[in-house]
Order: structure tokens, then sequence, then C-alpha cells
């Protein structure tokens, strides 16, 4: 070879140090997300890379991410689990009740990590949050607890509140959780429950329709990948039909809703990689506490409650940490 080549192919292998198919290369962890939206921008995913990324964990060089999309669908959760599994991954990561129980109903030797799960005791999903044993770790959203509160916000917004229809997913064991808290709570403030459930995105024109004949004088909408996949539909038939709504997490309120009250999910996912990070270096997810959230955001959509012909009290404003005008 010529004196000049060899010049060249040392210039290529400086300015380009790794082979192409670095990506590839031996010893990449590979972590497969079941996520309840569709494959399409999403704060709470790109919350989640950027996590991974602090933390030294990138997608193409020293990790594979395997993200599997249930569109809204929960019963696509478990087929899901079963392919995810199929790829031999290091770790799961679940987002929601029904997608973690597909994990854990799918493999338990492949470490999962889950996020945005409602109560992962009650839904057996781990022995306990200090000591979650088997192979089941993760984030808790302390949901159950928090729908007493979401009921006395929305009845201090509307003073008037005797019927209050709870929108949600029947099939979702974490719901129902919700839905006995909720029940629990409302009549100590003297107000009657109305439960509209759906399964899948085809049974809410029915809920719709049930709701317009019994007329709830508000509306409190659980989030789990049902109702968040619909929440546009969700928000525009509460505003169509004058219906003031309380939502479990800010995503409705973004979309147009009035109110929510719970976690920030994209904080929630940030959070995950941490345990993703951890369980890559050797820790085991029975070792791993269950962290519960300690930071709930109040936020109002101003511009909804004029569109509804609703004052907000000003003690609630001054309540709020965000406020849409």
């Amino acid at each position: 070879m010529k004196r000049r080549d060899l010049f060249l192919l040392s210039v290529a292998a400086l300015l380009c140090p790794f082979p192409a198919d670095a990506a590839d290369q031996p010893g990449k962890r590979r972590v497969a997300v079941l996520y309840y939206g569709a494959a399409e921008a999403s704060a709470d995913l790109h919350a989640f890379v950027d996590g991974l990324g602090e933390l030294g964990w990138v997608d193409g060089r020293n990790l594979t991410l395997d993200i599997r999309y249930a569109e809204g669908r929960t019963d696509r959760f478990a087929e899901l689990a079963l392919d995810a599994v199929a790829q031999k991954p290091d770790l799961i990561v679940a987002n929601s009740t029904p997608a973690t129980q597909a994990a854990k109903a799918a493999t338990t030797a492949i470490p999962i990590v889950m996020v945005s799960v409602s109560d992962p005791v009650g839904s057996k999903l781990v022995a306990s949050f200090a000591h979650p044993g088997g192979n089941i770790t993760g984030l808790s959203q302390l949901a159950p607890e928090l729908s007493a509160k979401r009921v006395d916000i929305l009845k201090e917004a509307v003073p008037s509140l005797a019927r209050l229809g709870v929108l949600w997913n029947v099939e979702n064991l974490g719901m129902h959780l919700r839905f006995r808290e909720v029940s629990a709570a409302a009549p100590r403030l003297g107000i009657h429950v109305l439960s509209f459930g759906v399964r899948n995105p085809a049974e809410f024109e029915e809920a719709f329709a049930a709701m317009v004949r019994e007329r709830p004088r508000a509306l409190l909408v659980m989030a789990d990948p049902v109702t968040l996949g619909q929440r546009q539909r969700i928000v525009e038939f509460a505003r169509s039909h004058h219906i003031p709504a309380i939502y479990e997490t800010r995503e409705f309120v973004d979309a147009g809703g009035l109110l929510s009250y719970g976690i920030n999910l994209t904080t929630h996912f940030r959070r995950a990689a941490t345990y993703v990070d951890r369980i890559l270096k050797g820790a085991k997810p029975a070792d791993l506490p269950v962290e519960q959230p300690t930071q709930f955001d109040l936020v109002i959509n101003l511009k909804t409650a004029r569109a509804l012909g609703l004052t907000v009290p000003h003690a609630l404003l001054l309540r709020a940490d965000q406020i849409i005008d």
C-alpha cells in the first residue's frame, strides 16, 4: 500500500474512531418499555430518555430502548409484554397498573420498573413499599389516597355540587381502588356518586350518552391508559355540555380541561430512569423500596372556567401551583 493511502486511512481512523456498527457492540443493555400511549411526541418518554442520558445511558450507544405502544388499549399489554420478554431484555419499564400486571404475568425473572401505578401493594404487585420482594419495584402514584382530596377541591370549585359523575376504566384494578375512595368521601359532603365506566375507546360514546341522561353536576375523570388516550374527546364533551371536571393529571388541563390535582407525570418518568440505572448497575428490585410521591400540583384553567360560566373561588386560586389563562 502506498504511503499516501496509509496516511488517508490514519486520518479516517482519527475522524471516525468507532466502527459504523458500534451501536451493536457487545455489552449494550436492552430496556423494553410498555407505554400506554401512541408512537407520537411524548413529554413523558422524552423526560425518561433525558433522565437516562443524564445517568450515562444513551439509546444507540450503550443502550437499546424497545418501546412498545398500547395506543390507549389496556387489552394490548398482555401481548406486548410477551413480545418484549421474548427479546430477552435486561429490564422492563411498565407504565400503569395494567402494564405492570401484564409484565408480571409474562416474567418472574426479568426486573420490572413500574411507573404511574396507583397502589402497588393493594394491586398485589409488590409485598410492601419498603421491601417490594420479587422482581418489581419503581414508583407509586399514591392515587387512591388523593381521590378524596379531588372531591374536596371540586366541591370547593362547585359549591352546589350534589351529583358527581366519575368516568373511569372499570377493567383497571387500580381504578377500582380509587373509585372506592371517591365513594367513601362523597357522602360526607352531601354528594351522590354516579359511575360511568368504560373498557375501551369504543365505549366512550355510550358513557357520554349516559351522562347526558343522568346529568351530573360535575365530573371526576380518573387517569389511566384508556382515559388518557381519549383526553381530547373527554375534555371537549365536558366543555360542550358545561360540566365542570377535575382530572388526575395536568395533561387533561393542557388539553382544555378545568382542574387537575396530582403528580407530574413528566417528573415521574424522569425519576424512573434512576431505578433503571441502579438495576442495570447490579441492584436487585427486591431491595429497592417503592418511591411514593411527595409533591402534588393543582392546575387551574381559567379560560375553561370562563367558558363554563364558573367563578373559581379566590382561595382555590391562591393554592394553585399553576393557572392557565
